[in-house]
């Protein structure tokens, strides 16, 4: 477990190195999660809030993200996205940007993103959807139901894009 920590410390500092030191602003650093645990008490509703646990997994990413200065944070426009996102927004003193997962544009939201560090906040099947567009493959596929931790991040510098996949519990 510790190793595994030491390594998503050392991999986002790396990423934050190789951000700070381009001059040219050709980086892109994307960190896409998926919402934190909901509210299943009422499985009719198809828009519920966070549950105890996932508010306590919005402060967690919050804190885990405390050195990454985003410059733009996107989120669904469902109470569980957007809950999931509010800490980190407001710890980088942000305001979200709310983007439908089926109506993205990826060209357009690569071109007004590039050069920037963004985290975007989505569900178990448009998150994995968004990151394969990216990367021009089906890599990865739909997150389980059970599973709230994935965090994919992608590094654009100029035409190449690298990616990992860590998992945050």
């Amino acid at each position: 477990m510790k190793t595994r920590t030491l390594f998503c410390f050392t991999f986002l500092f790396l990423v934050t190195l190789c951000y700070s030191q381009n001059t040219t602003n050709s980086t892109t650093t994307y960190f896409f999660i998926r919402h934190a645990e909901k509210e299943e008490s009422n499985t009719k509703n198809s828009n519920p809030h966070l549950s105890e646990e996932g508010k306590k997994r919005a402060i967690k990413w919050s804190n885990y993200f405390t050195n990454i200065n985003f410059d733009a944070i996107y989120s669904t426009n469902y109470h569980r996205t957007i809950e999931t996102a509010k800490p980190t927004a407001q710890k980088n003193q942000l305001a979200l940007t709310f983007y439908n997962p089926l109506q993205v544009n990826v060209e357009t939201f690569l071109e007004e993103t590039k050069g920037k560090t963004v985290l975007v906040v989505g569900h178990s099947n448009t998150i994995p959807r968004l990151v394969n567009h990216i990367l021009g493959e089906e890599k990865y596929p739909d997150i389980s139901e059970n599973n709230n931790g994935n965090l994919y991040i992608l590094t654009l510098i100029d035409n190449t894009v690298s990616d990992v996949l860590l998992s945050i519990n």
